[in-house]
């Protein structure tokens, strides 16, 4: 460009020469801005193009567009790109729609084996079938395109959420009845157990609880060198247990024993030991699920034994996340189980008995909201 400029045109006041230097020693603002106020600071000093161009190591041709841009539409305004219209948007509506309904689908259902969709496999396929489903408009679609469209409907189709459907066609009810009994105990812890009454329990089992082994000793943190423990990947297996407790909604004790399997036989068991630690002659009310253990023939036969000693509240079908005692388990794992390492199946279990005598050392009230204010007793 053999353009030549009156650099008198090219005046720059205090403040926007005070800018520009700001602008041109900056470390954190894009290179073109850097380099385009130093232009413009040096093409008003009087420096040659040709030496502009050779110390930016930018050609002569740039050092005329951006002064033209300057003059035309302002020093500052020059320091950014100017908007370019671009490539029209081709991809039609019908196609766009085409396109997040497909992706709606699973890809088994359109001959892939897989259960969901890759954005690279769905742009494929979409360039694949495109055309002959009438939309032309997107034979060259990219990956980063087909997610921009997904993202502006809120469509994830790599993604698997999970949900629980209700299986129980009594589920509100039965749920009204669990939240009556937590609402119960927050009046009881108020004014008292009623005389009839001797302790509201929420029970459950904690099954499967691994007792893992390290092969090789825990390194601990060094202070400057490892922040964290260091542990060997590999590990020995000495089986599994479970903790059935109860937690005592009034106190905040835990009732717990644990076994290697919780059958009918542990859970009387279990019973027994509340059948001790309360007294006698008033009724012990228990919130629990519908495990087979709590409904079978021996435990029947067992509660005839000691009538109107234990009352039971059923959480509705896959309704267990209403038991309270859930909540403790979570602590739990949460806190004291989290990452744990034990020599034998019988280190692990002591830890989990020494645990539970912490807990009730120091017991903490749960207290339910969800929904209890819905409901009257």
């Amino acid at each position: 460009m053999a353009t030549s400029f009156n650099r008198r045109q090219l005046e720059l006041t205090a403040e926007v020469r005070s800018q520009l230097e700001r602008i041109s020693v900056s470390r954190t603002l894009p290179a073109s801005r850097i380099m385009r106020a130093r232009l413009m600071l040096a093409f008003s000093k009087g420096d040659p193009v040709s030496v502009i161009a050779s110390n930016l190591n930018i050609s002569e041709s740039t050092v005329h567009v951006t002064v033209r841009k300057a003059l035309d539409r302002g020093v500052l305004a020059a320091l950014d790109d100017v908007q370019r219209p671009g490539r029209p948007n081709v991809i039609t509506p019908e196609a766009v729609e085409w396109l997040v309904n497909l992706a709606c689908q699973k890809p088994k259902h359109v001959g892939y084996p897989h259960e969901l969709w890759t954005l690279d496999l769905l742009s494929k396929h979409i360039r694949r079938h495109c055309e002959a489903a009438g939309h032309p408009s997107l034979v060259h679609i990219v990956r980063s395109t087909v997610h921009k469209i997904l993202s502006r409907h809120d469509v994830q189709p790599h993604k698997m959420q999970y949900y629980l459907e209700k299986r129980d066609a009594d589920f509100d009810a039965k749920m009204v009845q669990v939240l009556c009994v937590y609402k119960q105990a927050a009046l009881y812890r108020e004014v008292g157990l009623p005389n009839d009454l001797c302790a509201v329990i929420s029970y459950d089992e904690k099954p499967g609880m691994q007792a893992i082994a390290n092969t090789a000793p825990d390194l601990p943190p060094v202070p400057g060198k490892h922040q964290k423990h260091s542990r060997d990947h590999e590990y020995v297996r000495h089986g599994t247990v479970s903790l059935l407790a109860g937690l005592d909604l009034m106190t905040g004790c835990v009732h717990g024993i644990v076994r290697d399997r919780h059958r009918t036989v542990e859970f009387i068991e279990l019973l027994k030991l509340l059948d001790r630690r309360y007294p006698k002659g008033a009724k012990i009310r228990i919130v629990l699920d519908n495990h087979s253990a709590h409904i079978s023939r021996e435990l029947q036969a067992f509660l005839e034994e000691m009538p109107d000693r234990f009352e039971f509240v059923f959480t509705p079908k896959h309704g267990s996340w209403l038991n309270m005692v859930e909540i403790f388990f979570a602590k739990m794992a949460n806190s004291m189980l989290r990452s744990i390492r034990a020599a034998s199946k019988q280190e692990f279990i002591a830890r989990i008995e020494q645990y539970l005598s912490m807990v009730n050392a120091e017991p903490v009230i749960f207290r339910w909201k969800y929904k209890l204010d819905e409901v009257t007793v």
